[in-house]
């Protein structure tokens, strides 16, 4: 059940799954002092982080307010002793005094490491018009807490979740330096070590109650298993195996980028040409911006374009690949060019749309692409079954979507979601499978190598996509549709993909020449592939068991925020306020709504799918309806306006949309 709020608690928790090395910190300055520097600090008991470029620090006594250049956002850090966590979190909030105060959602645990001794998160009930997200979480290292509050607009967290995670990427006990793999030797994938590696991904796909995974490993450039764990759909018998299709989502920007390495090895143009010299008719906001676009822009995640995705997912009925282009003309940066890491998938089709022009410049947007996919990656690769055709993928051997039906049950999802990003397919409509994901990553370890021997892709095309481009917090760097991580000491090349009831990822590490693809048929599978990545670290480098306390951690958590979220839900929803609401409404950016109060449930119809809808009562006295189909689930519409004009908002962190009464 509300997947997609789920995640957006998550970006708030970072400092629990993604940590990173260390480095000697100076003391915390002295009360008052305004610092702004990117650089490592330490808090008043010596518990280290990061503070941002562009940030200013000040320090009160055991307090530190850490602020981004926008006004009304703060990251805060508190040292207290205390017995309990919930009484360390009662004193940091005391000490951060903060003009509005917000009921307590949900408390959960989530696995130590790093030397502290425990680590628990609070998420705050917070109301769509609030138009913000509040967690705390408590770092106890013996009777020393820290306690980091997030107390942030979303826009800004949106815009800012790169350098939010900066902080927490190094929040680490006084003196402390992670465990490292560099410099150590890697262990082989042998037939025991493969068998840990898939006992761990089936126990925690059971305990995350996900159908089915197909995994596949390489070691030494070789592939040393690809199969299946569990079934296609719930409740039916037939398996997963390695040549089972699930949509791959993001993981298709990799395979983009790759067609446009090879144009570039062509000569088509290079990754640092002008978007308007290959088409002339690109527009990205105003004529200056458009100017600054280069090839390698496009997809780069470092332009400051923030997320606009609600104009494809709710008007699909009516997307084209030529309407995807222009609508990023009315679309303007938020973010200097390399500043900040904002996540566009808009201008991932783009790119991609782009590259298949420059092919075939005589054919539609859409076919240019597919043909350029085909003839450019899928075909050299082998990878035989990768395909953009729905169709065909429903007809063979394919993976059903599951989600979390509003009890938190696994169930069907629908497919409503994942058609609609068939108009912007660069960023992630195939379809693909273990088997052929394996070709595409024996081809990265091989640095364009084909296994006959054979050059695909220069190595200096193929590498350019790994470049930092923008960084992710202080570990991590987004390139051209590929991360780098280097969290653990080692370089992991990965990228994930996430669609309604497919979520994957694909990585490398290319200095042993490991990797390793996951793809999972159920929401919850999106909070297995990152413990995977890491058991596969500890399989090969002996690391310190972490991986299965994060399953264990993240089931309860889980569970926990779903029923949290259950209880604020009126399902169905009440009639009383349904009946209140127009038959339709109608946003010249995002489409219609057509209410349907025909059967038991309330359904919202969005014209290419549709949801039945929960009613909540918010804490600021508003009212919300909440779709909560599984596949759909998690779109929030505010009631606003009157009785003579009804309206409806949806907002996304840096949108606003306002649905007004059709009459």
């Amino acid at each position: 059940m509300l997947m997609r709020c789920v995640v957006f608690v998550g970006l708030f928790a970072l400092a629990a799954s993604s940590l990173a090395g260390t480095a000697t910190s100076p003391a915390a300055p002295a009360a008052g002092a305004a610092v702004k520097a990117d650089a490592p600090k330490s808090t008043s008991s010596g518990t280290q982080f990061m503070l941002p470029s562009d940030w200013t620090l000040h320090a009160s006594g055991n307090k530190l307010t850490l602020n981004p250049p926008e006004a009304g956002s703060q990251a805060v850090l508190v040292d207290v002793k205390a017995g309990t966590p919930d009484d360390a979190v009662a004193q940091a909030w005391k000490a951060y005094a903060p003009a509005k105060t917000w009921p307590l959602q949900v408390a959960t645990d989530v696995s130590p490491r790093d030397n502290w001794d425990q680590i628990r998160i609070y998420n705050y009930e917070t109301s769509a018009n609030d138009k913000s997200g509040v967690t705390a979480i408590a770092y106890r290292h013996g009777d020393q807490y820290t306690v980091l509050i997030y107390d942030v607009a979303n826009a800004v967290g949106e815009k800012r979740a790169s350098q939010l995670r900066a902080i927490s990427d190094r929040l680490l006990p006084k003196g402390y330096q992670r465990e490292s793999f560099a410099g150590r030797q890697a262990h082989p994938l042998d037939a025991a070590r493969i068998e840990t590696l898939k006992s761990f991904v089936d126990d925690a796909r059971k305990a995350y109650d996900v159908p089915g995974v197909a995994i596949g490993l390489i070691d030494h450039g070789k592939v040393v298993f690809a199969g299946g764990l569990g079934v296609r759909e719930i409740n039916k018998p037939e398996p997963i195996d390695a040549d089972t299709l699930f949509m791959i989502a993001s993981n298709t920007k990799a395979l983009t980028t790759l067609m446009l390495a090879r144009e570039v090895d062509q000569k088509k143009f290079t990754w640092n040409t002008p978007v308007v010299q290959v088409m002339p008719s690109f527009r990205l906001g105003d004529a200056a911006t458009t100017r600054q676009v280069l090839i390698k822009h496009l997809i780069c995640a470092c332009t400051g374009m923030p997320r606009q995705d609600m104009e494809w997912l709710l008007n699909s009925r009516d997307a084209t690949p030529e309407t995807v282009l222009r609508a990023l003309s009315g679309m303007q940066p938020t973010s200097k060019f390399g500043e900040l890491f904002q996540y566009s998938n808009l201008m991932a089709a783009a790119a991609g749309y782009i590259g298949g022009h420059v092919l075939y410049p005589d054919m539609e947007l859409g076919a240019a692409y597919d043909l350029a996919m085909q003839k450019q990656v899928f075909d050299p690769l082998g990878m035989k079954i990768t395909t953009f055709d729905y169709d065909r993928a429903l007809l063979g051997d394919h993976a059903t979507p599951h989600g979390m039906d509003v009890d938190g049950h696994t169930a069907v999802a629908g497919m409503g979601i994942n058609d609609s990003i068939r108009a912007a397919r660069p960023a992630g409509a195939a379809w693909s499978a273990v088997s052929d994901m394996l070709r595409y990553v024996q081809m990265e370890l091989a640095n364009g190598i084909l296994p006959d021997g054979k050059r695909y892709v220069s190595k200096e095309a193929l590498l350019e996509r790994r470049k930092p481009n923008v960084a992710l917090g202080t570990t991590a760097t987004y390139g051209m549709g590929l991360m780098v991580d280097h969290t653990w000491g080692v370089p992991v090349v990965h990228h994930g993909g996430d669609l309604a009831g497919f979520h994957s990822d694909m990585l490398w590490l290319p200095e042993q020449g490991v990797g390793a693809v996951i793809l999972t048929n159920a929401d919850a599978g999106l909070f297995i592939r990152g413990p995977f990545q890491r058991r596969l670290l500890e399989v090969l480098f002996d690391g310190k068991p972490l991986a299965q306390g994060d399953i264990d951690a993240g089931v309860k958590r889980l569970k926990a925020e779903i029923a949290a979220q259950r209880k604020r839900l009126t399902v169905p929803a009440d009639p009383a306020q349904a009946a209140k609401l127009a038959d339709r409404y109608r946003n010249p950016a995002v489409g219609s709504i057509q209410v349907d109060r025909s059967g038991k449930n309330l359904v919202f119809n969005f014209g290419a799918w549709h949801s039945d809808v929960a009613s909540r009562k918010n804490d600021d006295g508003s009212l919300s309806f909440v779709t909560i189909s599984p596949g759909s689930d998690g779109f929030e519409f505010v009631v606003s306006g009157t009785a003579d004009n009804r309206k409806l908002v949806l907002r996304d962190d840096q949108h606003e949309y306002v649905y007004d009464e059709v009459k």
